[in-house]
């Protein structure tokens, strides 16, 4: 009897060694949640009226570096107030980007939105 003890603990030693040394999956590759996110920011913003000209927000964004560099940081609180506090975000233009650098390997959710002077691509992710 002693022998089955002995084989049943070695047994489960090597058990919990393997699951050690296996560890925990990685996290998932997207996040659908974080799509979705983005892609409410992207439709929020495609809709607005422009606060100077253009058709829409992001329209006027993309219509040149002077009108990117007038709208920037009124884009930055409107996207801030859009987002959940605990959410960091990154929107990229033609001509330039705002919000925060996204960490290698960070799980984020994205959505592109197509204007008349170019795409804006939308990230958003957890910090």
């Amino acid at each position: 009897m002693p022998v089955v003890e002995a084989g049943i603990g070695v047994v489960m030693i090597l058990s919990l060694a393997a699951l050690v040394a296996i560890g925990t999956p990685a996290p998932p590759a997207d996040d659908p949640q974080l799509d979705v996110y983005a892609e409410d920011v992207g439709m929020v913003l495609a809709e607005e009226p422009p606060r100077h000209g253009g058709t829409t927000r992001l329209d006027e964004l993309t219509r040149s570096q002077t009108s990117f560099d007038r709208e920037a940081p009124a884009l930055e609180q409107r996207v801030e107030s859009l987002l959940p506090a605990n959410l960091l975000y990154r929107i990229e233009t033609p001509h330039g980007a705002v919000g925060f650098e996204r960490p290698t390997g960070a799980v984020a959710g994205a959505s592109t939105v197509t204007t008349q002077h170019g795409e804006v691509r939308i990230e958003v992710w957890h910090p």
